[in-house]
């Protein structure tokens, strides 16, 4: 199966061509929102972080950021830094342009303060912006799709429906050779044992076992116990009970398929196949992790319903929830509540939904991205210094 992207010059295909302002640090992150706002077509990202971190925790913000750029969907790159922060500004950029992209960067106390700042990357990114435009997509194959799996604001639906529906798309990509993740560790407990048996090895499992237990620790140094902990409110209030019933309903999201390997937060994929992507279960900073890890769409599950998108990839709402697709129609993309009702399988609501992942792909906005929807969060190891 054949769709239309943008093969960008490492070889990875984008499915959208955006030009990316990335701030190194907070400090950065008001002059590179207003350069972005110069230029049409210009997104800027709004980093909180880059700055007073120490050790893994300011790599794993760096990593993030150069992930971020070279992700497929991004055509060129101005990184902007302040010039005393923790992140290398010119590192960053070194990095993305590793991929043959243009990345570019400016240092705001070398340019003489925020408005010359302003005035320079304005300029800068009004001619990556005129070179960008030129671009244009190609047939390429469905195996050059990355797709990343989230869920948020689950309800019973959510594992009855929306996500067995996920997985259903995701083993008929990988079927075609592509790439899924899924991720939010802190809803694999309780159903870990299941996903052992479907790692591609004996290292794979004890990977998976080693992230929840991690998982689980982290929470018990805060004196907080996970199992007592999850589901939130409005899980329960969607009709979840326990954290092991979240999970159990969360895990369907991956499909059936093998699990070939487990990344790190921001981490790219070795391969093609099924990964699972060690990350908070807070969606936001879910989908971005993954997205620093090289997926080009993402499909979302949401029982309860959420308006989230991305900056940088087109995020696919699906609610298993008929009354919630009713209520927020705005923001969801497909019901997949017909299964619950059932007037469809989940093979049948399946097939909608990734024949709507072949059109969103092959340019069709989501309604996230209609709406400038570009939520953006970064996971942190530990707090500032």
């Amino acid at each position: 199966m054949k769709v239309m992207g943008y093969v960008r010059p490492d070889g990875k295909v984008g499915f959208r061509n955006h030009l990316l302002v990335i701030p190194s640090s907070v400090c950065a992150s008001e002059v590179a929102m207003r350069i972005a706002s110069h230029v049409e077509g210009a997104i800027a990202l709004p980093n909180q972080h880059g700055c007073c971190q120490v050790g893994a925790d300011m790599d794993l913000i760096i990593n993030t950021l150069i992930g971020l750029g070279k992700n497929p969907n991004v055509a060129a790159v101005l990184v902007v830094g302040l010039g005393c922060e923790g992140v290398p500004t010119s590192k960053v950029a070194e990095e993305i342009s590793k991929t043959g992209k243009k990345a570019e960067y400016i240092i705001i106390q070398h340019c003489g303060g925020t408005l010359k700042a302003e005035e320079e990357g304005a300029r800068i990114v009004r001619s990556l912006a005129q070179e960008v435009a030129k671009l244009e997509k190609e047939e390429v194959d469905i195996s050059q799709i990355t797709l990343a799996i989230e869920c948020g604001g689950s309800d019973t639906t959510s594992g009855l429906a929306s996500n067995p529906v996920a997985g259903y798309v995701s083993d008929k990509l990988i079927d075609h050779g592509g790439t899924s993740i899924f991720s939010e560790t802190t809803e694999l407990i309780g159903a870990e044992h299941t996903l052992v048996k479907r790692a591609a090895t004996k290292e794979i499992g004890e990977k998976i076992l080693e992230i929840v237990k991690n998982c689980e620790l982290k929470a018990e140094k805060m004196g907080v116990d996970m199992r007592g902990g999850q589901p939130t409110p409005g899980n329960i209030e969607g009709g979840i009970s326990t954290i092991e019933e979240k999970s159990l309903g969360c895990i369907y999201k991956g499909g059936t398929k093998p699990i070939e390997g487990v990344l790190n937060y921001g981490e790219a994929p070795a391969g093609k196949g099924l990964y699972i992507m060690d990350t908070p279960g807070q969606d936001i900073e879910s989908i971005t992790g993954m997205t620093a890890g090289g997926a080009n769409v993402v499909i979302f599950t949401t029982g309860r319903g959420t308006p989230t998108g991305s900056p940088i990839v087109p995020v696919i709402k699906i609610t298993g929830n008929p009354d919630t697709f009713k209520h927020m129609q705005d923001n969801i993309d497909i019901n997949v509540g017909t299964v619950v009702e059932g007037r469809e399988t989940i093979q049948q609501a399946g097939e909608r939904v990734f024949n709507e992942m072949i059109e969103v792909v092959n340019g069709k906005l989501t309604k996230a991205e209609a709406l400038k929807h570009r939520e953006f969060g970064m996971y942190k190891l530990t707090s500032t210094f």
